[in-house]
């Protein structure tokens, strides 16, 4: 996948079914897989994929509510100040502004539905981290397309 800039618009209306991703958007961002459910300018949505073990550290989207739904495996969760678990079936509200991260702690791949909203700069920030390394690009990048993360032991236990 390029990293090519991806213009929002309205919203769609369709079907995009289980097995496939909105415009082909598949990535790889640190090991987790990201498959683009929808774009547009009101909301940003993909299913995740996170192998035990994985986790996104602390960080904030200044401009977008974010949300997971889980539907497999256990996400330990910094949020709103505390750490928490949530499950299958759990619905995790993140609002603009608010520090939080995910970790996938258990033995199994953990797999989830995440949006946010507005559609903001998220779908062009994940082509352009797909495949990067580099943990001090991967914040430099987020940084540039709305996502700030936290300074590194900023939070205890993340």
């Amino acid at each position: 996948m390029s990293s090519e800039e991806i213009i929002l618009g309205d919203l769609p209306a369709g079907i995009v079914r289980a097995d496939e991703a909105y415009a082909g958007r598949v990535w790889n961002v640190l090991g987790h897989t990201y498959t683009t459910k929808i774009e547009s300018a009101s909301t940003y949505s993909w299913l995740s994929l996170d192998p035990a073990g994985t986790g996104v550290p602390p960080h904030v989207h200044p401009t977008q509510d974010e949300f997971i739904y889980v539907f497999e495996g256990v996400y330990t969760l910094y949020l709103d100040g505390q750490w928490t678990t949530a499950g299958p079936g759990d619905l995790v509200q993140m609002p603009r502004n608010l520090p939080h991260a995910y970790y996938n702690k258990q033995d199994s791949v953990a797999k989830s539905l995440f949006w946010v909203s507005p559609g903001g700069k998220l779908a062009n920030l994940f082509s352009l981290l797909h495949n990067v390394t580099d943990p001090a690009e991967v914040v430099r990048l987020s940084a540039a397309n709305g996502v700030d993360f936290l300074p590194e032991g900023a939070v205890d236990g993340a």
